[in-house]
């Protein structure tokens, strides 16, 4: 997993308790940025369970700039939630041709560099788009974050061969390319590689099967943490 380079806020020591509840919940996420992506997405949600109560002590000003984030969150959401399934799809696809002994290795690699560039433009995107602001306020480092947390996500499922360069731009640390996650990204390459050869079909359905595992629990999570966007851009709007 990504080790999450988001920066940090001062609080008084005052700060009311639903304020200390959410920058706590920022640390755990952050502290824990070795951790699996289902656990870092279960962060996540216990993040928006408190920013939801810390909101109804908010009103309505400087509010402009966390509600066009709100927008960008759910769009990155959606795209992970588009190239997870996409890539869990061509995987189901490869198991049943090797099923069938036809073994369609090159339309899964087809598949798979639309995906990576699908995902190779999103993480530009939002390298393009990140704020340098020297003071950022407590929701703004919540999106800030929420997006450490993404880009992660997709730089697992682009694979850390195809997005080297660009990983290493976003500062993500060298532990991604030894997780245990990312490490299926790669046995999977592997086997494919060995398809092209005609061995080790029992050891790449296991693989595949892994992979396809992992794939649909990060959808899980994703739907999850999807719903909790959409209830956070609702309670912003509803702010007077």
């Amino acid at each position: 997993m990504a080790s999450f380079h988001v920066r940090s806020i001062s609080l008084p020591t005052n700060s009311h308790p639903l304020t200390l509840a959410v920058e706590e919940q920022l640390c755990q996420i952050k502290e824990s940025s070795s951790s699996s992506i289902s656990q870092n997405l279960s962060g996540l949600q216990k993040l928006y369970e408190c920013v939801e109560d810390f909101l109804s002590t908010q009103d309505g000003k400087c509010l402009d700039t966390v509600l066009d984030g709100s927008i960008m969150l759910l769009d990155v959401c959606s795209i992970i939630k588009d190239v997870s399934s996409q890539t869990r799809k061509s995987v189901q696809e490869l198991q049943s041709s090797i099923r069938r002994r036809s073994n369609e290795v090159s339309e899964y690699m087809t598949s798979r560099k639309k995906i990576t560039n699908v995902i190779r433009k999103c993480l530009a995107d939002l390298k393009n788009n990140k704020k340098n602001d020297t003071e950022i306020s407590l929701l703004a480092e919540v999106e800030a974050t929420t997006l450490a947390v993404f880009e992660s996500i997709l730089s697992f499922i682009s694979g850390p061969k195809q997005n080297k360069s660009l990983i290493s731009k976003l500062t993500l640390t060298k532990r991604i390319a030894h997780s245990e996650e990312t490490s299926e990204v790669l046995k999977v390459d592997i086997a494919v590689k060995a398809l092209t050869k005609g061995i080790e079909v029992h050891s790449v359905q296991k693989t595949l099967g892994a992979l396809e595992m992992t794939l649909q629990d990060l959808e899980d999570g994703l739907e999850t943490v999807f719903r909790c966007l959409i209830k956070h851009r609702v309670s912003l709007l509803n702010i007077n």
